[in-house]
């Protein structure tokens, strides 16, 4: 196993792994693969953390981090790291590879400098790495209520001294529609849409 720095012959391989790793399990099809390539080329893609591991010369898992942005309630704003999209091949997930990518990916960010990292995900999974209810710290998702838990939106803090109350927003490059996800498709091979049990919404 080697955990490296994601190169620009990697990109098609990272995009194909992840669209694989996403389809069918919270939409039908995958948005996940579209928001990395997009990611590259944006302002908020954090390069230096954009990590693959690879298994026998294969990549069998992909994270990336991005800047999104921390409105405090004075109006003073700032950005803020999020960890995500992280994928792991499918055939190789359950093994401890998502693990391995996100400890050392934290404690390069928090090398770096970083006060602290948001993710958007599942509360027990990410518990285990020390993430935890953002709004213990008064930190909040754009559009979720402030009055009431949002237990998927959590925080990995390295500094308490930089916690302040605020609003978090996502960088506007995960909004994706579902006609460019469509679009970008077309050079993957074709994989069917299903409507399943557990999905967002179903």
């Amino acid at each position: 196993m080697q955990m490296r720095l994601e190169e620009k012959d990697d990109y098609l391989k990272v995009e194909e792994m992840v669209r694989n790793a996403f389809w069918n399990i919270y939409r039908p099809g995958a948005y996940e693969h579209l928001i990395v390539h997009n990611l590259r080329n944006h302002e908020s893609f954090i390069n230096d953390l954009a990590y693959v591991i690879e298994n026998d010369g294969e990549i069998i898992g992909h994270i990336n981090y991005s800047y999104g942005s921390i409105t405090y309630e004075n109006g003073e704003c700032e950005k803020a790291a999020v960890l995500g999209p992280i994928a792991i091949d499918k055939k190789h997930q359950n093994m401890g590879y998502g693990s391995k990518l996100i400890e050392f990916t934290l404690t390069a960010a928090e090398e770096k400098g970083m006060p602290y990292v948001f993710v958007i995900g599942d509360e027990n999974y990410y518990s285990r790495f020390g993430f935890k209810s953002a709004s213990r710290y008064q930190m909040y998702l754009e559009g979720t209520d402030a009055s009431e838990e949002c237990p998927f939106f959590m925080i990995k803090v390295f500094d308490e001294s930089k916690l302040r109350k605020g609003i978090f927003k996502n960088p506007d490059v995960f909004d994706v529609g579902e006609s460019d996800v469509d679009e970008f498709d077309r050079q993957f091979e074709h994989k069917e849409k299903l409507i399943l049990e557990g999905q967002l919404g179903v």
